[in-house]
């Protein structure tokens, strides 16, 4: 396994203020915060004005193909896949999905738009599977750690290999289970961002998830999640255990990349309460 060691963050001058909305963490741009109605309001809006199950399914990704091609960065980034992996269950990540894509593209975005800087920032991808939006990330500059379950590694590092290779950022590739503690090491510094896509997919997981958020994000850690919109239950269940630890806001598809816009996925940030705070309601 690599070591976890991420370089320290280069300090740039921070962007202008969002012109509207409420700013969150290191992003600069609007989120509406999800407020006193909780996990069951959130999802309520997100499905009866979403509808996301009329939506097409997959729309971004050829979950049968055996790579996936993407322009992103100034270059194609080619993405192997192992559609066979996904007979055996509880196996998800050898596979490209939409959040993935949403994900990638939507911090692409962020960084030409000015609303989001990730040169020199320390970030770490949770649950990676192919590695597409730890990739994009190194590529903008950022010192990525990509981290899924051991036995998901192979195609990981592969793909890092494949598709980071002559930028300002770096890639790393190492196991982390959920709810385990993670290495001292990966939190001094403390991190700058946590990156996750298509990891809210079950309440047996959500404790676990959010047990190694907590491990791993200090007060100016930003978190963001795209969260494929399969099950509603599911979602409320994260994000009401979510918002006594964290502030929670979501990200309209008005900020996302143009392109890539799609009604069944949602894009949330998440940022740590002070202690004194966790038990209160939030601020935003």
């Amino acid at each position: 396994m690599d070591p976890l060691v991420l370089l320290p963050c280069e300090e740039e001058e921070a962007p202008p203020p969002p012109a509207a909305g409420v700013q969150m963490g290191a992003y600069w741009g609007p989120v509406r915060a999800v407020g006193e109605s909780g996990g069951a309001g959130e999802t309520m809006l997100l499905w009866a004005l979403g509808q996301p199950a009329s939506q097409r399914h997959n729309a971004f990704v050829r979950q049968s193909s055996h790579s996936l091609t993407l322009d992103a960065c100034g270059r194609r980034l080619s993405l192997l896949q192992s559609p066979s992996s996904m007979a055996t269950p509880g196996v998800t990540g050898a596979v490209v999905w939409d959040s993935a894509i949403v994900l990638a593209k939507f911090i692409e975005h962020s960084v030409d738009s000015s609303l989001l800087l990730l040169r020199g920032a320390r970030a770490v991808e949770l649950g990676a599977g192919c590695g597409l939006a730890g990739c994009v990330a190194a590529l903008l500059g950022a010192h990525v750690l990509l981290t899924d379950l051991p036995d998901r590694l192979k195609l990981l590092r592969k793909n890092v290999d494949l598709n980071v290779l002559a930028c300002r950022g770096s890639a790393r590739v190492a196991d982390l289970v959920w709810g385990d503690e993670p290495d001292p090491d990966l939190l001094n510094p403390p991190l700058d961002f946590v990156l996750g896509s298509d990891v809210i997919y079950s309440e047996e997981a959500v404790d676990d998830l959010l047990l190694t958020l907590n491990h791993l994000s200090a007060p100016q850690t930003t978190i963001i999640l795209a969260a494929e919109l399969r099950n509603d239950v599911v979602l409320e269940c994260f994000l009401d255990a979510a918002m006594a630890d964290f502030q929670v806001g979501c990200i309209e598809q008005e900020q996302w990349h143009p392109d890539f816009r799609t009604s069944r996925v949602a894009l949330f940030i998440l940022l740590k309460k002070p202690p004194l705070a966790s038990s209160q309601p939030d601020l935003l």
